[in-house]
């Protein structure tokens, strides 16, 4: 176990608090392999019904993982090629498909900051899954920011939620509440925080076998407080499906421009600012992840993560966002126009044989 992930077993359920509060709980590589390693240990042990993952923090679950990292490591001299950030996101991958098809209850308490990453460690499969969230709850898949693509499994649950909303999300970055989260498809059920430690001593006295359903039933009076708060995505759907089913970036800017409405005009403002190419691609990236299974999405996807070290769009992304904070990355190339479409296909071009891709043998164990 690592100082940042804490186990502890109670009524047949374990409980795991990330515990990292200064960065967030962004997570390390070595975080993602304490996370993996006690859910292998437990999905085959007896004495374990169910598990909840939790934060020390309400402050976030996760906010993704940890950029500072890929920086410092992704510019040494052999970026594209370190075997650190090659294992990260590889295990990363792993653990996200690992946790989807878990084959016991799975309840994410996604109080606080939820992004990128945390989203990736609390997407668990419907059926035993329950994704929790709070009036303190902000969600996004905000890789754009930062020149990188909605990735651990974000190319399959974001082109599989209802109408455009997913690509609204992955290709503005912006975030979202407890309300809209609910309607998007990225949250299950929804409990106030003021009721968050009633909830967390309802987890430890209640048997693990009965875990999902106490929960899903201690949450259900406030489903109505939940839909009845403010859901902008909700009230904005059909604007938000009629100009984000276009083709094209070029074509999603030019009918977000026909639109002044405060939340397309905020969608169009965050699109300006994120890097063309990326843009590109994330669209692509969507349109293949919607006819993929997650095994086959996560497997492009860690082909695209090389290739965006490769040509350095990240780097430049965290170095203006986090390292200098000059908010003034220099993408490459600075236009859409300057952005071919071998440009866009080099991305989804496999660096390896797919014999030795090394997520291959994901979904076929």
């Amino acid at each position: 176990m690592t100082d940042f992930v804490k186990t502890r077993i109670a009524n047949r359920t374990a409980i795991i608090t990330l515990d990292r509060p200064r960065t967030l709980n962004s997570l390390s590589l070595e975080m993602i392999r304490a996370l993996t390693d006690v859910l292998l240990a437990w999905q085959d042990d007896d004495a374990i019904d169910a598990v909840v993952l939790r934060s020390s923090t309400d402050k976030a679950l996760c906010a993704g993982g940890d950029i500072r990292y890929f920086y410092d490591v992704g510019t040494l001299p052999t970026t594209g090629g370190s075997a650190s950030l090659e294992d990260f996101f590889t295990e990363e991958y792993r653990l996200n498909h690992l946790i989807h098809f878990y084959p016991k209850t799975y309840i994410a308490l996604m109080d606080g900051v939820v992004m990128g990453g945390g989203l990736g460690v609390s997407e668990a499969h419907r059926q035993r899954g329950l994704r929790v969230v709070t009036d303190g709850s902000k969600l996004a898949m905000p890789e754009v920011n930062i020149g990188l693509f909605p990735d651990v499994g974000g190319s399959y649950f974001l082109s599989h939620a209802p109408g455009r909303l997913g690509y609204y999300l992955a290709l503005t970055g912006l975030t979202v509440r407890a309300a809209d989260a609910l309607y998007c498809g990225l949250a299950d059920t929804f409990v106030p925080q003021a009721q968050m430690a009633a909830l967390l001593e309802l987890i430890e006295t209640t048997p693990g076998t009965q875990l999902r359903a106490a929960v899903a039933a201690f949450a259900a009076p406030h489903r109505a407080a939940a839909d009845a708060a403010l859901a902008p995505l909700a009230e904005a759907r059909a604007a938000i499906d009629r100009h984000f089913s276009h083709s094209t970036i070029e074509a999603i800017i030019a009918s977000l421009a026909t639109d002044d409405s405060v939340l397309m005009q905020k969608a169009l403002a965050a699109m300006h600012k994120r890097s063309p190419l990326l843009l590109k691609v994330t669209l692509q990236l969507l349109t293949r992840g919607a006819s993929l299974d997650l095994a086959d999405c996560l497997r492009m996807e860690r082909i695209l993560v090389r290739r965006n070290f490769e040509h350095g769009e990240v780097l430049e992304g965290i170095r203006a966002l986090v390292i200098d904070k000059d908010n003034a990355p220099v993408w490459n190339p600075a236009t859409l126009e300057g952005v071919t479409a071998a440009m866009v296909e080099r991305f989804f071009a496999s660096p390896w044989p797919a014999r030795a891709h090394p997520l291959r043998d994901l979904g076929k164990e």
